[in-house]
């Protein structure tokens, strides 16, 4: 079963919900207001969210089928999940159609396309992949305490 917690706001103290139970937590604690980007970062940066964002961005009004053949990898059935919870989320448009056979195309909101320099700052930032690859094959090599290496 999949935990869900809520937070509810009293003064300087929090209660969190979890499947039933409810917890008192300062504001110290409550993870929003220790890293406020937490709840941008949910929203944004979920396994397949970010590049129907950006196929969206980049190359505009898509329907389905042409989403799914852009984004080879994904399912229709996650594709489906995807697109609604942007769609709730105000990021994606999605219009129908009614014609035969109806036609349904999704396309980025202005609210989604605001995150475009956050996406051209994070792709800005891939040039340093490389030194990231450089970084983890010297500690994978390193010995480690408690590690047995091959």
């Amino acid at each position: 079963m999949r935990t869900r917690k809520r937070y509810y706001p009293m003064g300087s103290r929090y209660l969190e919900e979890s499947e039933g139970d409810v917890t008192e937590i300062t504001a110290e604690a409550d993870p929003v207001q220790a890293c406020p980007i937490a709840p941008v970062v949910d929203i944004v940066f979920s396994r397949w969210t970010t590049p129907i964002l950006w196929t969206l961005n980049a190359y505009g009004r898509h329907r389905f089928v042409d989403l799914e053949r852009r984004i080879a990898a994904i399912t229709p059935k996650v594709l489906t999940q995807r697109l609604r919870q942007l769609e709730r989320d105000g990021l994606v448009l999605r219009t129908y159609y009614p014609e035969v056979p109806p036609r349904v195309e999704y396309e980025i909101t202005d609210l989604g396309r605001s995150l475009a320099p956050l996406f051209a700052a994070l792709a800005g930032w891939s040039a340093n992949l490389n030194e990231v690859e450089r970084a983890r094959r010297a500690y994978d090599a390193r010995p480690q305490a408690g590690r047995r290496r091959p």
